[in-house]
């Protein structure tokens, strides 16, 4: 592999360059270099006779100094997992600063499965990152709410109300890690207490929201006993459900179903072209939760994370 040449790009004007492999974020690649969600020396191609054959991207909110997310790493076709492991080890050397690089997510057909093409394309990449110390964290399904899509009106079982605060939320998203099906949560549970994976996720996530906080709200019992939440909010690209829960002693009863149906409702009522949401592939109730109230699952993602920094050996 001493013929590769492997770089960042040097700026806007190699967007192009880096865009000669494709993928479904390309058309977000300029906004994000203007809002600061990436920058150059994030984007690193892998060249072959000045030919990218291989390409990663870090992104971050707005503002960060360090990566939150690598979500673009592309192989040409016939390019090898070394190859893709040897970009990734060279760019996180020069980019990364944390102990352990952050995790990598993938958009992916819904049928990615049974597609003979995507499969060799999914296990390429997953290859080539696990030559790197990744491991497969989890798979997710992407949702999508349209308009025109019935939203169930009110029952009256529930009320709604906005969150009344930080130190509310946190303690109810604290409350539904009991038992969760969420990988995400159930990864931070191994690491932390549920109070601070709850408070890092607020902090990290819900917090630099610029959306209006009077859509957080609270599902109660007609006499005001909280029974769950929904977070509606916009990340930014697409209005989304952020975050939905029941509590553990009010599960099984239907709640989901009307929570959702109120969280929809208020993004619904902005007039949004779509709503987005995801939940993990396992999580099969609140799946099926998406699916009874008419959302389509469009798309999947894929979830790789490192436990420990990159592995160096990889083929030179």
């Amino acid at each position: 592999m001493s013929d590769l040449t492997l770089r960042p790009i040097t700026g806007r004007a190699e967007l192009d360059l880096f865009r000669t492999l494709t993928y479904v974020l390309d058309d977000e690649l300029a906004d994000d270099l203007d809002a600061g969600r990436r920058h150059p020396e994030w984007m690193w191609l892998a060249l072959r006779d000045g030919r990218p054959v291989a390409r990663l991207s870090w992104w971050s909110r707005p503002g960060a100094e360090a990566p939150a997310l690598l979500d673009v790493f592309d192989l040409a076709d016939g390019t090898s997992p070394e190859v893709g492991a040897r970009l990734f080890t060279t760019a996180a050397a020069a980019v990364l600063t944390g102990p352990t690089p952050p995790e990598y997510i993938r958009y992916v057909p819904g049928d990615w499965h049974d597609d003979p093409a995507a499969r060799q394309a999914v296990g390429a990449r997953i290859a080539a990152l696990e030559l790197t110390g990744a491991r497969p964290l989890v798979e997710r399904l992407r949702l999508e709410w349209r308009p025109g899509t019935p939203i169930s009106p009110p029952t009256g079982r529930l009320a709604f109300r906005p969150v009344a605060g930080r130190d509310e939320l946190v303690t109810m998203m604290a409350e539904v890690l009991d038992g969760t099906l969420d990988a995400h949560g159930r990864a931070d549970l191994t690491r932390m207490t549920p109070a601070e994976a709850a408070g890092n996720q607020y902090d990290d996530e819900f917090a630099g929201y610029s959306t209006p906080r009077e859509w957080w709200t609270v599902a109660t019992l007609p006499d005001g006993e909280p029974v769950g939440f929904v977070i509606p909010a916009h990340n930014g690209y697409n209005p989304i459900v952020a975050y939905i829960g029941v509590r553990p002693a009010h599960r099984g009863r239907g709640h989901i179903d009307e929570i959702l149906a109120e969280g929809t409702r208020i993004l619904a009522a902005q007039d949004v072209p779509r709503i987005r949401a995801s939940t993990d592939v396992g999580n099969r109730p609140m799946a099926a939760a998406f699916a009874r109230a008419g959302w389509v699952n469009f798309e999947r993602a894929i979830n790789l994370t490192w436990d420990r920094p990159p592995a160096t050996g990889t083929p030179a």
